[in-house]
């Protein structure tokens, strides 16, 4: 499966829309001594086209060698998605735990009969002892993970873990002397330079396709920043042919090294039709180091509001530069402001690196982790300054955070708290559990559930601690219905959903 955009960039993609129903507990967080090595290719190696030399080697390239080492490392992907879905019942075939609760006054099962469904997309392997990356989308939702391997051997997957905000996911085989991929460094790939995507689109085993690159740092705005305000688009756009199954599959130079992993391609009809988009493999390096070794991503963030810059914004604005990302405004506890870049500023560079959009900042910063330091270049009423930035988490400090939710959070994808005596009071409530967040998880994909909605009741029961919620629903088997109301609203709300037996 791939993420397919329309020809105004609009999420009119497919992949998207793959079922519900997330496998509860398909998330674990490792001990500090876990060891996975992702192995980076030399930088002083660079091949040039497999068995040709001279001047036209360049004209006749020979894809053979990168072909050869790809292939093996790139599994194909089938996800089960949801199972039998409770959203799907007609109301007179709910589990007898729904029908004895809800009675005559809602029926959240009204609608049309939706079906188990299957996925497929493509993975990469990293490590020889099965761990793998692919893209969210791919298993987002799914219930039960098949991998098939190059060899033909099939093998039971487990998400290890995913993040949303760029379209990656780790899962893992059980299964060593695996052959894996080398991350190449995607910083150093070039616009014009030929590249291989190696997937299995519509379904047909390890695909090899050829293109150049087309550009880098594309944000095309398929991911959904109204539910995830951390999203991180800089995609290298190519013309290698990318079809639905391709998705999770590997983008890599002549050398056969990894510098991206295929996400989505640019279509009105579903299929390829001359662009696709790949994360870069520095980003998903640092994205899969972090889930292994926290079991979350570590983010951290500059703490301002950007814009590219170009030919109207400058003259607006009276800049000397038509190139960079302009500053608009600083969060009070950030990283920027605590390092002194001012309003007005236009940042040019990050350590060595040039940045001349609002995409390639946010690539940049992506790799690193609260705590590290970063040199900032600006540009300042026509002066350039560098400044150094020790990078802040979203919560102003420098901490890292492993992920030590209960299992049963983690599998709901959301943070729950007590909600306050004087709050409750405020709503006439007796008693509540507030939804802090909610990310990647159960609650997400089977119900329209917002942050901020304060649960009273759990299957009938009401609820008075975080302590309390997170107990029932460990217990809890099968059907799942809570009850609620959010806090700009008098009127009840309830919400159904799987949890896995």
């Amino acid at each position: 499966m791939s993420r397919i955009i329309g020809p105004d960039f609009a999420k009119t993609f497919f992949a998207a829309l793959l079922g519900s129903g997330l496998t509860f507990g398909a998330f674990k967080a490792f001990d500090d001594d876990q060891k996975v090595v992702i192995e980076r290719a030399p930088e002083t190696y660079t091949r040039m086209a497999s068995n040709v030399a001279g001047p036209n080697a360049a004209n006749n390239p020979d894809f053979s060698y990168a072909a050869e080492l790809a292939n093996p490392t790139v599994v194909h992907i089938r996800a089960k998605m949801g199972g039998e879905s409770l959203a799907g019942r007609r109301r007179q075939e709910l589990p007898s735990p729904f029908r004895d609760f809800f009675g005559d006054e809602f029926n959240p099962f009204e609608g049309p009969q939706r079906g188990p469904g299957m996925a497929s997309g493509s993975g990469v392997i990293i490590s020889e002892d099965g761990y793998i990356v692919t893209n969210n989308h791919v298993v987002e939702n799914s219930s039960e993970l098949e991998v098939s391997l190059y060899d033909k051997r099939t093998f039971k997957a487990k998400v290890i873990g995913t993040d949303p905000s760029t379209d990656l996911a780790l899962i893992k085989i059980s299964e060593k002397g695996l052959p894996k991929t080398v991350f190449g460094n995607s910083d150093n790939i070039k616009v014009g330079q030929w590249v291989l995507a190696v997937g299995n689109p519509f379904n047909l085993e390890s695909t090899v396709t050829a293109g150049i690159v087309s550009a880098k740092g594309r944000n095309i705005g398929i991911l959904d920043r109204d539910r995830d305000r951390t999203a991180i688009e800089s995609f290298i756009q190519t013309d290698a042919a990318v079809n639905p199954g391709n998705s999770g599959g590997a983008l890599v130079n002549l050398n056969g090294e990894l510098i991206g992993i295929n996400t989505a391609i640019a279509s009105q009809t579903g299929t390829f039709s001359g662009y696709s988009f790949a994360v870069p493999s520095n980003i998903a390096s640092k994205v899969v180091e972090d889930l292994i070794k926290y079991g979350n991503v570590q983010r951290a963030f500059l703490g301002v509001t950007i814009r590219d810059v170009n030919g109207t914004l400058a003259e607006e604005k009276n800049l000397d530069v038509f190139s960079g990302v302009y500053v608009d405004s600083l969060l009070a506890e950030g990283s920027a402001k605590a390092a002194g870049i001012q309003s007005g500023d236009v940042i040019t560079k990050v350590d060595d690196r040039s940045v001349s959009s609002v995409a390639e900042l946010q690539e940049q910063i992506a790799r690193h982790r609260p705590g590290d330091n970063v040199s900032v270049t600006v540009i300042r009423k026509g002066s350039q300054k560098v400044l150094n930035v020790p990078l802040r988490n979203r919560e102003g400090t420098t901490a890292l955070v492993k992920d030590v939710r209960p299992e049963v959070t983690r599998a709901l994808g959301a943070d729950f708290e007590t909600m306050p005596a004087k709050d409750l009071s405020k709503m006439n409530l007796k008693n509540g559990v507030r939804v802090k967040n909610i990310g990647s998880g159960i609650l997400r994909s089977e119900t329209e559930m917002r942050s901020g909605f304060i649960i009273t009741e759990v299957n009938k029961t009401p609820v008075k601690t975080k302590e309390q919620l997170i107990k029932m629903l460990e217990d809890q088997e099968g059907g799942v219905m809570i009850a609620g109301v959010y806090p700009d609203s008098n009127r009840k709300y309830y919400y159904a959903f799987g949890m896995a037996e």
